[in-house]
Parts: structure tokens; sequence; C-alpha cells
């Protein structure tokens, strides 16, 4: 697996969620209870940046019109059949390496 460092570990304390942009792409990452996790960044109501949003009990929340995202599995909470893609996650050496291939 092609893996990807994101971040730095330090950058996502637990509690947190933060905006990458990588090769213009967007990604979310966010630390829930220690366990980071890596989804896609765009919302795909109308294109909101997830990384912007808030993150409460591992769901995030659209900035722009409250759509909420189960962090663990990508689906829309009030839709469950409508997913946003999730990526592997490893924390080595300090850097938080993500599976986007």
């Amino acid at each position: 697996m092609p893996w990807t460092k994101l971040a730095d570990a330090s950058e996502l304390a637990p509690g947190t969620l933060m905006e990458v942009d990588r090769d213009g792409l967007q990604y979310a990452l966010c630390n829930v209870g220690g366990e980071v996790r890596a989804l896609a960044g765009v919302c795909p109501h109308q294109g909101g940046p997830l990384g912007e949003g808030a993150l409460n009990d591992g769901v995030i929340t659209c900035p722009w019109h409250m759509w909420e995202f189960d962090s663990r599995s990508g689906e829309c909470v009030f839709n469950r059949a409508l997913t946003i893609p999730v990526y592997p996650v490893r924390v080595e050496g300090g850097e938080v390496l993500v599976d986007i291939a």
C-alpha cells in the first residue's frame, strides 16, 4: 500500500479536526479519542469543506449546511445510503500516514 504523509501527529490532538489539501484534493483528518481517522474532505451536498467543520463524538458536521458524517464509516447520519470515502490511517514516527491511492 502506498502511504502518504498528510500531517504531523502533533497537529492533531484528541478531539480535533483539520483540513489537508494534497495534490488539489481535500481530506478531513480527525482524532477521536486517540484514533486518527481520514475521510474525503468535501461534503457531497454542495462541496463544503468538512475539515473546517465540527467534530463531536466522532461525527463531523459540515460548516456550510450542517450535514453530518460518521468519521469511522463515512456514512451520512440522516441517510446511511450516502457515504463519503474513508481511508486507512497509521501513525508512525510522529507522522499521520494515509493510504489515499
